[in-house]
């Protein structure tokens, strides 16, 4: 039966259960947003009906499945709080808008924006809504988000919101109402765009006949809008994406809006302030002077951890200096650094006397019903409902989340707010719309919002044709998102309103990249090839293991390999090489394990997301579910198999890579991965061939380490079956040739750490290099390979000795290309001399 029409049964029934709703709310009249009063569906949906109402369990379980599997390979996450991050959640079941209704929420919309803006101009400025006492300074002064370091009238930003975003709800009579607005660092417009990615994808045919809004047009708006607000003229602006790093819980949409604008995605510690300007941070600093000069900072960092001069004393989230740069009108922040003061419960009540005060207008689309507890009347109200416990009544601090209040009885509540009444509001609770959502096999109906989203265009406001709705199972549950599909009136109507966005005339750049950057990469290449390598070895020590007739540990080939793992990775179960191998796979926690490898690249391009395709986190979805397929199986030959996916998942990544355009990101990638390449090589050959054994054991042993080193084909083409070690050493250590050789390595390295802006030829990093090379050309591998007593004394020597220099030329690499000055250190902390020096 068709999903929908069982949906519409359900809704038409008088008794339908609400639990998440309190008593008293009015839960039992809820506005659908799919079904009408007597069970039809509503004109939205109607468009839909010969698509939508075929739809049935085993369509929306398929469709489910599918893009659960696209926002894995997208790597699209989502972190609440503390917690680690949790895949990203999207309803297969879109929130469908009709043209007319929209059209009553764009301009609602679109004022709402015009009158914040004015507010923070005035707030900032002339201030004459405290004045006249439109709002209470309380509301004001009192919150955190009131930043006094830019409370300068003629330093005033006449606009300082570009980009807003709104939570809307719809009430029981099916008018939107607005429940928080957005406007510090608004997020959610990158989910919003994946979101419409993946459904389109899914729902192609329910898509296509929709006749929606594209996405495209609005990010090409944003795009235009942060070039054309440079403060400065300057015909090329520089503009970058300020993000708190790869631990923010909107990390995914903070790199997928840099990597749609195309603007590089920094952190705090990329920038500098020199000369009052703001300049991404060279390598080298305070050497090496910086050249390129920032114009405008599209933030996502909080105002008051964005400099820890004027702001938040020890933040190492902000730029030392950013402050006075905005006074002196030196870069562009977007939004401004006071934008948090609106983010502001506390203000709802004031705003429809502020738009008739600034705008001469009425407010068209109210807010929830709120009252700021620093007033005497509106206390006198909230109290009695407050001390009764009345579950229709929200409170909640004006600038701190709802959470710091989570557990409190009645009682304990209104002493916290007797305590300071100007610290808190409180809202009446609104009966939400609801909305279908798919889980557990069934569709249900939840409570659903929506973020919208408003940009300044050119001299207007302009409100995105869609956004970003959620539900919610329970309270407490994480959220899931819906796509927000708005219909044209027209099939001929332009998308988001707007007619061809024309690029403003910019030179082509490469944007520099930061020394931070630099390292993510470059740990990107490390961690990629010893993630590789100890696949390869650990799939041929299980390789020797499984042969049949071989007693458990008695085989000489399987121990030396054993020890190699040991080497590089220690040992955790010593008697069962079977769970040490699930460990080497599994365990994040292990240092050296595949598992710990994987992670710490994953950290390394999270860093540098906006530099790469969105082809590479297919790489890991693929990990997680060779991961998930082995934790779920106790059989033994499931450890190759899952290995072997990995392996497969880890070769993919060269195909990404190897499409990146050559700039010196690429080349640090490149740079890092063959030095790993290079101590692999070493560390395993210090393990394996250093050892003299029985003819039959040398062979199998060295075989093994061909396989594990990929060079066994061509070994075998070349020698014609005899393994000798002197050949071994040829065609692993100096054969220029051979890809898997510390030779090839060593040259790969010269080449790409010649192509990085910091080389001259006579670095130090490019002399240590010179040095290994040198002496590997020298060297007789003849006499590498005697033996005495046993063992091969030269060869072991030698590789220690290249290993030991190969630490040492990446240590040189992190102080040419990586080193960036020291760490902020807060000015309490300096000694007396210090200070006295720092003054001078």
């Amino acid at each position: 039966m068709s999903v929908l029409r069982e949906y519409a049964a359900a809704v038409a029934q008088p008794t339908l259960p609400f639990d998440d709703a309190p008593p008293g709310s009015g839960a039992a009249g809820r506005y659908d947003e799919v079904v009408d009063e007597t069970g039809d569906l509503r004109p939205a949906w109607k468009s839909l009906a010969t698509r939508a109402l075929a739809l049935t369990d085993r369509d929306l379980a398929r469709v489910d499945g599918e893009i659960t599997r696209f926002l894995a390979d997208d790597g699209v996450s989502y972190s609440r709080g503390d917690s680690r991050p949790q895949p990203w959640r999207l309803d297969p079941i879109p929130l469908v808008v009709d043209a007319i209704s929209w059209s009553r929420v764009e301009v609602a919309l679109a004022q709402r924006a015009e009158l914040l803006n004015a507010v923070l101009v005035d707030l900032y400025g002339p201030q004459t809504l405290l004045r006249d006492r439109v709002i209470p300074a309380g509301a004001v002064l009192g919150h955190s988000g009131f930043v006094r370091a830019v409370a300068r009238p003629r330093a005033t930003d006449p606009h300082p919101l570009l980009l807003t975003a709104t939570d809307l709800g719809r009430s029981a009579a099916g008018e939107w109402h607005v429940l928080a607005d957005r406007v510090q660092a608004p997020s959610g417009l990158g989910f919003a765009a994946e979101n419409r990615r993946v459904v389109s994808q899914v729902l192609p045919d329910l898509y296509q006949e929709g006749d929606l809004h594209r996405f495209e047009p609005y990010l090409a708006a944003v795009r235009a809008a942060l070039l054309s607000s440079a403060t400065t003229a300057t015909p090329d602006p520089r503009i970058v994406l300020l993000s708190p790093g790869t631990l923010s819980e909107t990390a995914f949409d903070q790199a997928f809006l840099a990597g749609a604008l195309g603007f590089p995605l920094v952190q705090g510690s990329d920038l500098v302030v020199s000369d009052g300007w703001i300049w991404m941070k060279p390598s080298g600093w305070p050497a090496a002077r910086p050249t390129e000069r920032i114009d405008v900072i599209l933030r996502r960092v909080d105002a008051q951890w964005c400099d820890p001069l004027e702001l938040r004393a020890g933040s190492r989230l902000g730029v030392a200096g950013l402050a006075e740069a905005v006074r002196r009108g030196r870069v562009r922040v977007v939004n401004g650094l006071g934008a948090g003061v609106l983010e502001n419960a506390a203000l709802l009540p004031y705003l429809p006397a502020a738009s008739e005060h600034l705008l001469g207008e009425q407010l068209r689309m109210p807010s929830v019903s709120t009252w700021w507890c620093g007033d005497p009347e509106s206390l006198a109200e909230v109290r009695p409902r407050l001390a009764e416990g009345d579950p229709t009544l929200l409170v909640r601090p004006i600038d701190e989340s709802r959470r710091s209040l989570a557990g409190l009885t009645p009682p304990e509540l209104l002493a916290r707010v007797d305590a300071a009444p100007h610290r808190f509001a409180a809202q009446e609770v609104l009966a939400l719309s609801q909305a279908p959502a798919w889980g557990a096999a069934s569709v249900s109906a939840h409570p659903l919002t929506l973020r919208a989203f408003t940009l300044r265009h050119g001299s207007t406001y302009r409100p995105l044709v869609g956004g970003l709705a959620t539900v919610r199972e329970s309270t407490d549950a994480a959220p899931i998102t819906k796509d927000v599909w708005v219909l044209k009136t027209a099939e001929t109507d332009a998308d988001q309103g707007l007619t061809e966005v024309a690029p403003l005339e910019t030179a082509p750049t490469i944007p520099a990249l930061s020394p931070r950057a630099l390292s993510d990469l470059y740990w990107t290449g490390r961690y990629a090839e010893r993630t590789e390598d100890l696949l390869r070895l650990l799939l041929a020590a299980q390789a020797a293991l499984d042969q049949p007739g071989i007693a458990a540990g008695a085989d000489r080939t399987a121990r030396v390999l054993l020890v190699a793992l040991d080497r590089l990775a220690g040992t955790r179960h010593p008697d069962d090489p079977e769970a040490d191998f699930r460990s080497l796979l599994l365990d994040v926690g292990r240092p050296g394990a595949a598992a710990h490898s994987i992670s710490r690249l994953r950290e390394a391009m999270e860093g540098v997301r906006d530099q790469l395709s969105g082809d590479t986190w297919r790489v890991f979805s693929n990990i997680d579910r060779a991961s998930r397929a082995l934790r779920s199986s106790p059989h033994p030959h499931r450890t190759a198999e899952s290995a072997g996916r990995m392996l497969a998942a880890m070769l993919s990544l060269y195909g990404v890579t190897a499409n990146m355009v050559r700039d010196a990101g690429w080349h640090m990638i490149e740079a890092g991965r063959h030095l790993e390449r290079g101590l692999q090589v070493c560390q395993m050959l210090s393990v394996v061939a250093t050892e003299r054994r029985d003819l039959r054991s040398d062979r199998e042993v060295l075989e093994a380490l061909l396989l594990a080193s990929e060079s066994v084909v061509t070994y075998r083409r070349r020698y014609r079956g005899s393994t000798r070690t002197s050949d071994v050493l040829d065609l692993l250590l100096r054969d220029a040739d051979n890809p898997r050789s510390l030779c090839f390595a060593l040259a790969e390295v010269r080449h790409h750490l010649g192509r990085l802006p910091g080389s001259t030829g006579s670095t130090r990093p490019e002399r240590l290099l010179e040095q290994i090379e040198n002496e590997l050309a020298r060297v007789d591998l003849t006499e590498l390979s005697g033996v005495v007593g046993g063992r091969r004394p030269q060869l072991a020597a030698y590789l220690d000795d290249v290993i030991v220099q190969l630490e040492k030329l990446s240590r040189a690499i992190d102080d040419v290309h990586f080193e960036s000055g020291p760490p902020p250190v807060p000015l309490s902390e300096l000694s007396l001399i210090e200070l006295m020096e720092a003054r001078a």
